[in-house]
């Protein structure tokens, strides 16, 4: 039988809640600060920055000390060019507007589907004995042409608890074989004490120092 191919990495897409709870498209709005001049594709993890507002969290092998926040859903900005409210799946990067506003999934409970890939964008796969290891994040970006993250799911999997993701499934409708899967569902780790009382890792909401 023949599986659709996923020919290239897309981001994250939030599937469900754990404990098998739907996921109904729930977003918050934070805002984005007036020209941030680093470009957010839908799919794309965000972080909470000193000034209140958040930024891509570009995290590889470990969220930021405080965590990271959720997944960037798209925007909302008045057009410094025209003046004329804006819509768009990607935040373009130094826009100037007093008014941009972000819509992202942070439920600390979002499970979330993504691409497995060995480096940048090259497509890999992975069997489904990787459920319950823990992964880093390939944090490539974003597709300009449709504003979608290029963020992957690393092929290199490990027991490491401070990587920023753990596997909870595989997903069999674009698996390529019996046993090799294009892509895998993910949760945020929990945070990790590194012994000075110092937490690496997880969903911001979830440290217990705050953010």
């Amino acid at each position: 039988m023949a599986y659709p191919n996923i020919e290239a990495p897309y981001g994250l897409i939030p599937v469900g809640l754990i404990g098998g709870r739907v996921f109904a498209g729930a977003t918050r709005q934070m805002k984005i600060a007036s020209n941030y001049g680093t470009a957010i594709g839908k799919g794309d993890l965000i972080k909470r920055v000193n000034d209140g507002t958040i930024e891509r969290d570009a995290s590889t092998t470990a969220f930021p000390a405080t965590g990271t926040l959720g997944v960037f859903m798209g925007c909302s900005y008045t057009d410094p060019n025209t003046s004329q409210p804006t819509f768009n799946n990607s935040y373009p990067g130094s826009i100037v507007a007093s008014d941009i506003s972000a819509f992202i999934v942070d439920d600390p409970d979002v499970i979330l589907k993504a691409a497995i890939c060995s480096s940048g964008t090259t497509m890999a796969t992975l069997g489904r004995t990787v459920i319950g290891n823990k992964a880093s994040i390939i944090s490539n970006t974003l597709n300009t042409a449709n504003g979608r993250s290029k963020l992957a799911i690393n092929n290199t999997v490990a027991t490491t608890s401070t990587l920023p993701f753990q596997i909870i499934d595989v997903v069999d409708s674009t698996s390529t074989g019996s046993d090799t899967f294009q892509e895998v569902l993910v949760i945020f780790s929990p945070h990790t004490d590194n012994g000075s009382n110092v937490f690496i890792g997880g969903h911001a909401y979830r440290n217990p120092v705050g953010l």
